[in-house]
């Protein structure tokens, strides 16, 4: 009886925790596309940038919308909400993620397919940005379930997807087994294998090595390039990491690989706190075992919200939007911040960041390692070669590398903070392909 009171607890705790984390997500700030917006705003009064080119890049150019009926295990037929938006199609092809989530919302994909544009632009990749996202918490659905949903979702929005159109990847709630699913799908329509309408794909249908962690990577990378900046010795860093799915805990696993001592992490269970130290493989091991964070042994449990307040020196938030708000940021005392998820920040939090001599790598630029290795995919599957995962890792430390000090020169050279040097870059870059291209007819 005891135990299944524990257990209760234990669920409701991890609901309450899911609950803050989302709600912070959507109502805790402004939407995410105003955000997406304003950062891109900055960047244009500084820029002076034509007032039609402005209008064209502030806004998203195509949404496509889908309710779409999925067949469940009892036999019954749900509907589900789901979209497609592509931002911009001036350089190439667009390219974003599709996300499986119940705090989607149509603000929000818009907001993430923005910030692909910029994404792909500071790293010279020859894509737009777009995004997907379905209404749903997958954890609530069967494997069969979900393969019934990703697959007529896709067949929705094939209308638009394509190798040389619109190439989705795997985002949060989302997989190698997904991106499966989708590439076997619209490849049943065309009547034969089309394995670069998809990246993130297991490697044995076309997938690329070093993709999985690839984002964590880039992440790594340009943390240890920040601290260099900073001439802060790396092996006497401390991190703490918020959010231990994908992106964080390969963030973390690789940070602590290069001497940083990782010192929490968490998920939406909570965190848990070791000043000396966690051993990540061993969270890694704990997590696969028990499903959360909860109970790790020789840790002191915290909350998501204490995480982002520790005295470390560089903190990963890789969890969802508005992590850091008005509310929380004067008492964030991390010298770095290395934006591991997608606007985590509000402005208004930014002001307060910088203010107070906070380094803040942003997620245009923090977390692009996922899209620059996701194009070296698409890459190989157009030519049918493929690289080994120590070519895809050492092209991607040269490109995040250089992507890093070409933002870090702007900010230097300008005089203002790392976002808005690296909107400086990337809506240079965007604006020129639209007036090179003008407008038809």
């Amino acid at each position: 009886m005891q135990q299944a009171e524990q257990a209760e607890q234990t669920e409701e705790a991890v609901e309450a925790e899911q609950a803050t984390l989302r709600q912070r997500a959507t109502v805790g700030g402004p939407d995410p596309f105003t955000t997406a917006q304003r950062q891109f705003d900055r960047a244009a009064d500084f820029l002076n940038l034509d007032p039609a080119v402005r209008l064209i890049l502030r806004n998203v150019q195509r949404i496509l919308q889908v309710d779409f009926p999925v067949h469940m295990d009892d036999g019954s037929i749900q509907i589900y909400k789901g979209y497609r938006v592509q931002h911009n199609l001036h350089r190439g092809p667009t390219k974003g993620g599709i996300r499986y989530h119940p705090a989607v919302t149509l603000e929000e994909v818009k907001a993430l397919a923005m910030w692909m544009t910029w994404k792909c632009a500071i790293f010279n990749l020859p894509f737009g940005g777009a995004k997907g996202g379905v209404v749903v918490d997958p954890s609530q659905l069967s494997k069969d379930e979900l393969e019934n949903l990703t697959r007529r979702f896709t067949t929705e929005i094939s209308l638009i997807i394509g190798p040389e159109s619109d190439i989705p990847a795997p985002d949060v709630g989302t997989n190698a087994e997904t991106m499966a699913w989708m590439m076997d799908t619209y490849s049943m329509h065309k009547g034969y294998s089309v394995p670069a309408v998809v990246t993130g794909k297991p490697v044995s249908i076309g997938g690329s090595e070093g993709r999985t962690e690839a984002t964590g990577r880039g992440v790594m990378i340009v943390t240890l390039e920040a601290l260099k900046h900073l001439e802060i010795d790396q092996s006497k860093a401390t991190v703490a990491v918020q959010g231990f799915g994908n992106v964080g805990a390969n963030s973390a696993r690789l940070l602590a690989d290069q001497g940083l001592k990782v010192v929490a992490v968490s998920d939406v269970s909570g965190g848990v706190y070791n000043p000396q130290g966690l051993n990540i493989p061993d969270t890694l091991r704990y997590v696969q075992e028990h499903g959360n964070l909860r109970g790790l042994p020789q840790a002191k449990p915290i909350s998501n919200d204490e995480l982002l307040e520790l005295p470390v020196t560089v903190l990963v938030p890789a969890a969802l939007e508005n992590q850091l708000t008005d509310q929380n940021a004067e008492k964030v005392r991390a010298k770095v911040i290395v934006e591991g998820a997608n606007g985590p920040t509000t402005p208004e939090a930014d002001e307060i960041l910088n203010r107070n001599g906070v380094f803040v790598v942003p997620d245009i630029l923090a977390n692009a390692g996922g899209v620059t290795v996701s194009y070296f995919e698409w890459v190989q599957d157009l030519q049918h070669f493929f690289w080994s995962e120590d070519e895809i890792n050492e092209r991607l430390h040269r490109i995040m590398r250089n992507s890093f000090q070409r933002v870090l020169q702007t900010k230097l050279s300008h005089d203002v903070d790392m976002r808005l040097a690296a909107y400086i870059v990337a809506v240079r870059t965007v604006s020129d392909a639209t007036n090179a291209r003008s407008i038809y007819p």
